[in-house]
């Protein structure tokens, strides 16, 4: 049987205080599962913004997708998880990624490193957080006894981390390529599921699998919601953007069919949309809660 449908929602605009309360009560009345924050200077600090959902929500869980580990002190960032964990009553899922923004780092006076860099301080930093949270030293005592941990990114360097420590996979389907963000044919999204079930063929229960999508669009004229991005991505035919698997475009049918392609296909139960696409995506989100019943 195929693992249950969740869905969350990519909180990236900063908003008054009112407007975020309001923007998360209606994620949750819309039906989601998940109210997420990523981890990039110029948007909502994660920790203080899903602690301010948290107080007007009570169903979602709520995440981060995902923290830069590279911006992060294992040990600060251990007090963060388990105050937040807390102040949450056991909602918090962290999600946790190596950091692909080198502007960042700059102007944050902190290292960019390597990719092997990156990715050695991202292990280092998931084996503190799991000795620091899981022994309850110096008052790191989460209210779960085991917050939920998603691995973003499915690079070779990544995916063995996963793997190892992960409750889900965090699937990008997408690349950096000369500064830009391409998303990825379903070829190449397919060749990383393979990868990562090669990899995890021993494991005993499998991980999660969470795709974060790039454009949704519910209408009948898919070349109109799909011009904006075969603009930034000229290399690509309208077909060959349809049916990129980052992008939900087309009749309510087509994209509710779409949704269930990628959870057959690639194993994909968990879709995050961006908050501009929040009530967008929410009939599809309707239609395939029924789907599940």
């Amino acid at each position: 049987m195929p693992r249950p449908f969740r869905f969350g929602v990519n909180m990236l605009t900063p908003s008054p205080a009112a407007e975020w309360r309001a923007r998360c009560r209606l994620a949750e009345e819309l039906g989601y599962d998940v109210i997420l924050v990523p981890d990039h200077l110029g948007m909502v600090a994660p920790f203080p913004a899903l602690v301010a959902a948290a107080a007007v929500t009570e169903r979602p869980r709520l995440g981060t997708l995902v923290l830069n580990a590279g911006l992060w002190n294992p040990v600060l960032l251990a007090r963060e998880v388990a105050t937040t964990d807390a102040l949450t009553d056991g909602r918090l899922e962290l999600g946790l990624g190596a950091g692909y923004v080198r502007a960042e780092h700059e102007r944050a006076g902190l290292p960019f490193g390597a990719p092997q860099e990156r990715a050695d301080h991202l292990r280092r930093t998931v084996e503190e957080l799991e000795r620091l949270l899981g022994s309850g030293e110096a008052g790191f005592r989460p209210a779960q006894d085991r917050v939920p941990l998603l691995i973003g990114g499915d690079g070779e360097r990544t995916l063995p981390l996963g793997v190892a420590h992960a409750d889900t996979i965090g699937f990008t389907g997408a690349r950096m390529v000369g500064g830009q963000l391409r998303p990825l044919p379903a070829k190449e999204v397919a060749e990383r599921v393979a990868r990562y079930e090669e990899l995890a063929a021993d494991r005993p229960v499998p991980a999660e699998r969470n795709l974060l999508i790039q454009l949704v669009a519910v209408t009948d004229d898919p070349a109109a919601a799909l011009a904006p991005l075969l603009e930034r991505q000229p290399q690509l035919t309208l077909e060959e953007a349809l049916e990129l698997p980052v992008v939900l475009v087309g009749s309510l049918d087509e994209v509710v069919a779409k949704v269930l392609a990628l959870r057959e296909r690639y194993g994909f139960s968990y879709l995050t949309v961006l908050d501009p696409y929040l009530e967008v995506f929410a009939p599809v989100l309707e239609r395939l809660r029924t789907a599940d019943a």
